[in-house]
């Protein structure tokens, strides 16, 4: 399962995004704590060179606690300040005004020598498309200021945003890029919905994820989908008696393929088959 997604508006992204660096002080860069590396454009480091960046593990009341600190632990000995965030509640916001606080302690002091008292710390956000980056924005500016949706690639022009007196955002179109090289970051993007789904064959696409979820989280898939043992099977076996547990089932006793795979997928983009994330940082201890 070979899966490309490059809307036209994400070159124009990748543009606006280099052009408009030199207007911001600090880089907020949201990435999916569930797959912090699928989620993470292998061209941003070249994008920002040596501008400062806070990493925003976003979504991470869905992903594995024991793994979040992993994640934490390899980014920040990479030198890059991280928090944890929740766009829908807000947990991690104070954190995060609290680091650029920090990270722009001397520019401020600086600018505050030189009479520039109320100088507002701008910062960028970025991410890929479904992150969580225009919910994150309305969260932390406190109103309605960047327009959300489920879909992926809602947003498609930058945009200001007030914070407070002292932050401000710019908010940009998602940004992906041309090519996945390795299959296992598109069907990631694909898992966790930042690539649409209309693109896409759901039933193999939710049994993919069954065979994944049985090689690393065998006993939240057992639990949730009443299974007899998921050891040796594959993913279409599992989606298979998933959809006979569940009663998807049409004329003749025959499993609906497609209503289970959109149940399934449903289900772990909600979290309700259990806090899972997919991707180990290299060099820890897996769980």
């Amino acid at each position: 399962m070979n899966i490309q997604w490059f809307p036209g508006h994400i070159a124009k992204t990748r543009r606006m995004i280099k052009e408009n660096l030199k207007l911001v002080d600090v880089v907020i860069e949201l990435l999916d704590a569930r797959i912090p590396i699928s989620s993470q454009n292998p061209e941003i480091d070249s994008i920002l060179g040596t501008k400062p960046r806070i990493i925003a593990l976003n979504k991470s009341d869905l992903s594995d606690p024991v793994l979040n600190r992993q994640w934490a632990d390899y980014f920040q000995r990479k030198g890059i300040e991280v928090i944890f965030t929740n766009s829908l509640t807000g947990n991690g916001l104070d954190e995060l005004k609290s680091k650029l606080k920090k990270l722009m302690k001397n520019k401020l002091e600086a600018a505050w020598a030189k009479g520039r008292v109320s100088r507002p710390i701008k910062t960028m956000v970025v991410g890929v498309p479904n992150v969580g980056k225009s919910a994150f924005i309305n969260k932390i500016a406190g109103r309605a200021s960047a327009v959300t949706g489920d879909r992926p690639g809602v947003t498609r022009t930058k945009q200001w945003v007030r914070v407070n007196p002292e932050i401000q955002l710019l908010d940009t179109p998602g940004i992906l890029w041309p090519k996945f090289e390795d299959p296992n970051t598109g069907l990631n993007l694909a898992f966790t919905g930042a690539i649409r789904d209309e693109i896409m064959d759901s039933t193999e696409l939710a049994a993919r994820l069954m065979e994944r979820l049985a090689e690393i989280y065998p006993e939240n898939l057992r639990q949730r989908y009443k299974l007899s043992e998921v050891e040796g099977k594959t993913g279409l076996d599992l989606l298979m008696e998933a959809g006979r547990k569940r009663g998807c089932l049409v004329s003749g006793g025959e499993v609906d393929l497609y209503r289970i795979a959109v149940i399934v997928l449903d289900e772990f983009r909600g979290g309700r088959i259990g806090k899972i994330t997919l991707e180990f940082p290299p060099g820890g201890n897996n769980k």
